[in-house]
Parts: structure tokens; C-alpha cells; sequence
């Protein structure tokens, strides 16, 4: 996942929000606002909840692990998807792949296995989408295409939480359309094991394993991955491989989580950036400590390192090369206090900062620093609300901003016993990348006096849960208004070939706004099956007038989903995991493409063989322009489980 090549279709467009609010006051109102609550009581540790079934729209409290939440999401009156990996055994092998069970989420991939692709939110850019690791940031400040280079195997993920909307109140930059977060808990008691090892066509190979260990105060976890192919096409091939270790300890003040990451992924990048037999591979570290200091308060800091090597020719690198190596931390001290019943009150202070040493685009550091509180108010009869708000200070900022105010606000309201209507609106903003600021090539130029992006996020939705019903059903609408939205465009002339001579240039629009709906439907047939429909639309206004845009009006236009799931009785009584999902794709100006994947594996025993079909209609498709992606896939393999708790 590089950025900084040379062709086409490789920009970014990232950004932040520019203007200063004075309204610090607001930030005072909700300390104030506290004296109105009785005594502070403690509250529940953040501790991971038990598992729930297939990706769902959040209808209780959860917390995680070590981490305290600047707020609670199931408090949220948002809109909030969760998926649990683990009770979707051997379905996927790649936290790409689950992802998808997400319409609003638009996912752009050139190659599988999460080797890379781009994530979008309700219609914004690859890089207005915040991914994060228990609460710790992960995004690159080189380029939104290596977000999702994540460095832990998907077998140490037990939840991800997706927020649509704006979430930079809560995680600041990059959040325009939301936020996705990753989540890891401590292992059950006593000593497991899980291995698999599966093969498929193109000479594709999958190994996993997963070994944990819990006694008294002290918790191991080991994950590690590794996913080879030999590509559907020459120089296409590739190799991902990533390794984590977690250890929990709790003491008298609290749980310690020490994780370390790493990731490792070469692969072949054919048309990726243009029609080059391309090369490239990316490494990435990931430290991570989080400490809770009693049950209301928690610290946590993370360092990243990212490095990323590409050669335009691969047989020839010394014709064309970059080599880019970022590193970023993240430091934060959170608190959340009960104050009533009803009542809860969450703050704290956070900073943050990257810096880059490239050959092609030099050396550049900046560094932020945030606080934020939100007042959470529930249970008022039928009448809930949340309000938030967060000021970050900016430096090492090339547009000379060094403030950003981000508000956000959220109600709810119980209309009936099965119907509850919500309401929200916040700001969001974003950062450009080094490579919006400073990257130059022949067909594509940087420019270092991007503004910021900034943008305000409005929705309203219902939850319907019919009374004693096997069904649930969520909706909403959203509004997305940006300034200062970064892309890449050039001037239409007057034909076509003179336009196609001139290079891409990162600038500024205005009013980019971005309309749409979401719905998501879910129908329990019996205790062991489950349908799910879900469907995203999303529309942009036009580009300005004889202005060719390069990535902010190539999003998804619609995104159906069709999913069924189902534990079924098999041989000798043992149970067996049938999944089948099927995603219609309508890209902005582009005919709409299905694709269809079905999975069955067992899921007892110590032995669990598994099969995969992935785009079994065979579907011939590409998202992301002139990169096509491979047709149909059969994968089988076997699955190794173990647990002494068993004994």
C-alpha cells in the first residue's frame, strides 16, 4: 500500500478542519453541567463483553479491554455497526473480508487477504475513514492507501466497532465519515490452541494459528498469519504475514495490556499505479500499552513505525524507486465518572504526532494535542442525550492553523415500546497526508498549501424492534457538508488528449456535500438461522464545472447485502457453520456487479475442515479503476482446536 509512486490513480486526499471556534465556553458548560449530578460512583471496568452473533447495530452498553472510550458507542444515539469475528469461524481471512458484512462501508481492494485496499465511509474518500487498534490510531500519515495495512492477524481480533459518521469529538483527525476500530480481549482461562492450514487455486496458501494461556493474574496471547499466492496474473503475487503478542496483567491498580505487532507484505503491484509491472512491500511495528488506574480512569500510549519500499519496474528497480518510512505515536489519559444513575461524564487529554523520512518526498514531523468531554445523559424518561466536544491544538501545520473545534451532539427519543427515533450532528476534520503536501511526478503533484478539510455530519434514524419479534430494523439519513475537501483534478480543454497530458493536481473544493440512506434489516427464522439485508445509497453533488475529479466522486453509489448464516446438525450430531453473502455493488458511472461468497465449515471438535467459495459467480470486476480483481476462488482447508478448559 504506497502512495508516493508516480502514476495515476495513487493520490490522497486528506485533511483537517480549519477554523477556530471560541467556544471553549461549551467545554465549561459540560463541567458545569456535572454540579447538576449526585456523587460520583464508580464504574464497570473495561472489560471485553461476551460474544453476540453476526455484525449488529448496537443495542447495549459495551466496554473493551483497558481501553476507556471518550464515549461509550451503545450510548451514542448513533449509528453504530459490530461485527465479532469469532462467531463467524473460518468465513473470512481477512479483516477486509468481514468488513464487507458493512454496506455503508465502501472497501477498495487490488489484491485479497487485506494485502491492500481502501476504506471509505457513506460515500467520503479513502482517507476521511479513521482506523483504529483498541482505541490507538493506525492511520498513516504517508497516505490513506496503507491505512488498512494493518499489523495484527485477524485471529487476535474479537471485535470491530464501526461508527458512521463523524467521530473526530471522540479520535480527532480523519474521522469524516467515521471510524472503524479494532478490539482485542484477554483469552478464557486455562490453555488454548487454534491452527489452520487451508490451500486454494492460484497456488494460494493460508496458515493461522492463535495460542493463549490464562492463570490467576497473567494472560498470553500469541497470533500469527500467513497468506501466499502465486496471483491470478503475472506479477500479482504476494505474500502477508503479520505476528502479535498480548499480555494482560492485573494488579491492585488495575489491567496492563502490552501489545506488539508486526507485519510484513510484498507483493507484485501490476496496474496498481499505472500500466507498470510495479513491485512493492511494506512493513509495519506496532507497540502498544494501556494501564487502568482504577475502574474510571485508564492511560495509554502507542508507537507505529511504517515502512514502504516500491519500484515502478520490477525486473529494473534502479529505474524508479521510493522508499518511505513513517513513525507516529499516541499518547491519552481518559476518565469516566457515574455521576448519577443516568448520568455519566467522560473526558480527557490526548496527543499525537508523525513524522516521515522519504527519498521522494523528504523529511516533515508534526505533532497535536487534544482535550475533550462529553456529558452523557440517559434514561430521562424516554429521553436521551450526548453532548461532546473536543479542542486540538495543531503544530508543524503547513496551512499555519493551529486550532480546530469539533462539537458533537446526539438525542434520542423512545416514541413507543418498539420504535426509538434519533438525532445527531458533529464537526469533523482531517489532516492532508505527506503525500497530498509534497509528492511530485509527471502525472501527479502534491501541494503544500492544502488547506485542512472540515466538515459538519447530520443524521437521523429509528430502531424498530417489533414486540416479542424475531425481527429488527434500523434506518437512518445523513448529510455530509465539507470545506476545503481535498482531491486531485485537472482542467478539462479542449480534447481529450490535451486533458489526459496534464497532470493530477491535489486541491481544494468547496461544498462537496454528500446525501444518502442506510438500512439494515434483520429476520431470526429459528435459534440457529439468520438473514440479514442491508442497503447504503450516497450521492455527491457535481464536480465543479470543466474540473475532472480523480477520487472524490468515485465512491459507491449504492451497496446491497444479502446474508444468511445458520448452525446446522451434521454427521454424528456434530454442528456445522453454513455462511452465504452476497454483495451488489453500484459504483458513481459504472454498471452495478455482484459478488457471491459461501463458506461451511464444522465448528466442534478438535478436527474442523472448512470450505470456502469466494465470487463464485465468477464475477469479472474491478474497484478501483483499470485494476482487475480475480475471479473465482475455492479454498479448503482444516482447522486444529484446542482448550484444556474442555477437560
Amino acid at each position: 500500500m504506497d502512495t508516493s509512486k508516480q502514476t495515476q490513480s495513487m493520490k490522497i486526499h486528506t485533511t483537517q478542519s480549519t477554523k477556530i471556534h471560541p467556544a471553549h465556553s461549551f467545554l465549561c458548560l459540560l463541567c458545569l453541567s456535572t454540579t447538576l449530578a449526585q456523587q460520583t460512583q464508580p464504574v464497570p471496568s473495561a472489560n471485553p463483553t461476551p460474544p453476540q452473533t453476526k455484525p449488529t447495530t448496537l443495542a447495549q452498553s459495551i466496554t473493551v479491554t483497558t481501553t476507556l472510550e471518550p464515549l461509550t458507542l451503545a450510548e451514542s444515539n448513533r449509528s453504530v455497526t459490530l461485527i465479532f469475528p469469532r462467531d463467524q469461524p473460518l468465513t473470512a481471512n481477512s479483516v477486509v473480508d468481514l468488513l464487507r458484512q458493512d454496506t455503508s462501508l465502501n472497501l477498495q481492494s487490488r489484491a485479497p487477504n487485506g494485502v491492500q485496499a481502501d476504506l471509505s465511509l457513506r460515500g467520503t474518500t479513502f482517507e476521511q475513514s479513521l482506523i483504529l487498534l483498541n482505541g490507538l490510531r493506525i492511520n498513516d500519515p504517508e497516505t490513506g492507501h496503507l491505512n488498512l495495512d494493518i499489523p495484527i492477524p485477524l485471529d487476535a481480533v474479537t471485535r470491530i466497532d464501526i461508527l458512521h459518521g463523524s467521530g473526530s469529538t471522540f479520535y480527532g483527525s480523519d474521522a469524516i465519515g467515521g471510524a472503524v476500530n479494532l478490539l482485542t480481549q484477554p483469552p478464557a482461562p486455562g490453555l488454548t490452541v487454534v491452527a489452520s492450514i487451508g490451500a486454494g487455486n492460484y497456488n494460494s496458501i493460508e496458515q493461522h494459528l492463535r495460542a493463549a494461556y490464562t492463570t490467576g493474574p497473567l494472560a498470553e496471547q500469541l497470533t500469527a498469519s500467513r497468506d501466499t499466492s502465486d496471483g491470478f496474473t503475472p506479477d500479482r503475487n504476494y505474500s502477508s504475514n503479520a505476528l502479535a503478542s498480548e499480555t494482560w496483567l492485573t494488579t491492585k491498580p488495575g489491567t496492563t495490556d502490552i501489545l506488539f505487532a508486526t507485519s510484513d507484505r510484498p507483493y507484485g503491484a501490476n496496474l496498481f499505479y499505472g500500466p507498470y509491472p510495479s513491485w512493492e512491500r511494506t512493513k509495519g511495528w506496532f507497540a502498544s500499552i494501556q494501564q487502568q488506574l482504577g475502574p474510571q480512569t485508564a492511560a495509554s500510549f502507542g508507537y507505529r513505525r511504517h515502512s514502504d519500499l516500491f519500484v515502478l519496474f520490477v525486473d529494473h528497480p534502479a529505474i524508479y524507486e521510493n522508499n518511505h518510512i513513517t513513525t507516529s505515536y499516541e499518547g491519552a489519559l481518559r476518565r469516566a465518572q457515574t455521576l448519577a444513575p443516568n448520568t455519566t461524564f467522560s473526558y480527557g487529554l490526548e496527543a499525537d504526532g508523525d513524522t516521515i523520512h522519504s527519498n521522494s518526498l523528504g523529511q516533515h514531523g508534526r505533532n497535536q494535542g487534544a482535550a475533550y468531554a462529553n456529558l452523557n445523559l440517559t434514561a430521562l424518561r424516554r429521553f436521551s442525550l450526548s453532548l461532546g466536544a473536543r479542542d486540538e491544538i495543531l503544530t508543524g501545520n503547513s496551512s499555519g492553523n493551529d486550532n480546530v473545534f469539533s462539537p458533537n451532539v446526539a438525542a434520542a427519543y423512545t416514541l413507543t415500546r418498539t420504535l426509538r427515533l434519533r438525532a445527531s450532528a458533529g464537526h469533523g476534520f482531517r489532516l492532508p497526508t505527506y503525500v497530498d503536501l509534497y509528492y511530485s511526478d509527471p502525472t501527479t503533484i502534491g501541494n503544500p498549501n492544502l488547506q485542512p478539510e472540515s466538515s459538519w455530519s447530520y443524521e437521523a434514524g429509528a430502531e424498530w424492534t417489533p414486540t416479542n419479534s424475531r425481527l429488527t430494523v434500523n434506518a437512518a439519513a445523513f448529510r455530509l457538508q465539507q470545506k476545503n475537501a481535498i482531491d486531485y483534478a485537472k482542467t478539462i480543454l479542449a480534447t481529450p488528449a490535451l486533458t489526459n497530458a496534464r497532470p493530477w493536481q491535489a486541491i481544494n473544493i468547496q461544498n462537496l456535500n454528500i446525501t444518502g440512506a442506510e438500512a439494515t434489516v434483520r429476520l431470526r427464522l429459528t435459534n440457529n438461522q439468520q438473514l440479514q439485508f442491508s442497503y447504503t445509497a450516497a450521492h455527491a453533488a457535481s464536480p465543479p464545472p470543466n474540473i475532472l475529479s480523480e477520487y472524490a466522486y468515485n465512491y459507491a453509489a449504492q451497496n446491497a447485502l444479502f446474508l444468511w448464516t445458520a448452525q446446522l446438525p451434521g454427521k454424528s450430531g456434530h454442528q456445522l457453520t453454513a455462511h452465504t453473502q452476497i454483495n451488489i455493488v453500484q459504483k458513481t458511472q459504472h454498471t452495478a456487479y455482484p459478488l457471491w461468497d459461501v463458506a461451511l465449515s464444522r465448528n466442534t471438535g478438535h478436527l474442523r475442515p472448512y470450505l470456502r467459495a469466494l465470487n463464485l459467480s465468477n464475477t469479472g470486476y474491478q474497484e478501483i479503476p483499470q485494476v482487475p480483481l480475480q475471479g473465482r476462488t475455492i479454498m479448503a482447508g482444516a482447522e486444529f482446536n484446542w482448550s484444556s478448559a474442555r477437560h
